[in-house]
């Protein structure tokens, strides 16, 4: 069988992510934390599964840049200049993970000039690989999965986290007053319910570039919209851990109307 380029990343990928998983089961709830630079927590396991994770696509694929969340600090902004490069979250919810709450996830995104082809999110707490992208279908373990289609109401299930701007709090009321709200603790795991149908959209403020970008690759796909409020971050043109924060909006389209309009955007 011949396979693309894009189809072996993707197979490899797969199998990188799903790699790292018994390590992730096995200290769950044990590994100690410590707050980073930016006052977001990382522990031993965030840095081990990133280091295990770009070794194996690395080798794999040696013309691939590979851009983790857990690179050393003072890593200068890096020109995007590959075809192909990857942007790994090795667990995206690092406090919920290091505090035994279930809700965590690895997130990784095979970019293609810059842009979200693939999207591969190990989703921790029901044990299943979520993946997809542009023309290849997406999958909630080994089931097709599609956003959901209902127009929204005030039972409509909504992604949020409490922004770290508190200027956006009259935007966190006007959506808790809508909807139902859902805080997680794992932006990837918000956007890519919402892409396999568990939840019926999301509203962000506080992302960055790694949180998304896996889970970007699903939302078209899946049958949903991605707005974003202060301007795309794709093509990705440079990686730095200094980026600024990635603020959207996303659901069917109906869904992703009415949240502009509550949100007044």
């Amino acid at each position: 069988m011949h396979f693309s380029e894009v189809e072996k990343r993707i197979e490899a990928a797969k199998h990188a992510v799903m790699a790292e998983t018994a390590l992730m089961h096995r200290e769950f709830g044990r590994a100690r934390s410590e707050i980073k630079y930016d006052g977001t927590r990382v522990t031993a396991i965030d840095i081990q599964i990133s280091q295990n994770i770009q070794a194996a696509m690395t080798k794999a694929f040696p013309a691939d840049q590979f851009f983790s969340e857990e690179l050393s600090p003072d890593t200068a902004a890096t020109p995007v200049v590959s075809r192909f490069c990857w942007v790994l979250d090795p667990i995206d919810g690092t406090n919920n993970y290091a505090n035994g709450i279930i809700y965590c996830a690895i997130s990784l995104a095979l970019l293609e000039r810059g842009v979200p082809v693939y999207g591969i999110i190990y989703d921790m707490a029901r044990q299943v690989l979520i993946h997809g992208g542009p023309g290849r279908g997406v999958w909630d373990g080994d089931k097709p999965a599609k956003a959901r289609p209902e127009a929204p109401h005030s039972h409509s299930l909504i992604g949020f986290h409490s922004p770290v701007d508190k200027s956006y709090v009259p935007e966190g009321q006007r959506l808790i007053e809508n909807f139902k709200i859902r805080g997680l603790g794992s932006s990837t795991l918000h956007l890519a319910y919402a892409a396999v149908g568990l939840i019926d959209g999301v509203v962000e403020h506080n992302n960055k570039i790694w949180d998304i970008a896996a889970a970007a690759a699903l939302i078209a796909e899946a049958g949903a919209e991605l707005h974003y409020l202060n301007g795309s971050p794709f093509p990705l043109r440079e990686f730095s851990l200094q980026s600024g924060r990635v603020q959207y909006v996303a659901g069917n389209k109906a869904v992703s109307a009415k949240l502009l309009e509550v949100l007044g955007r």
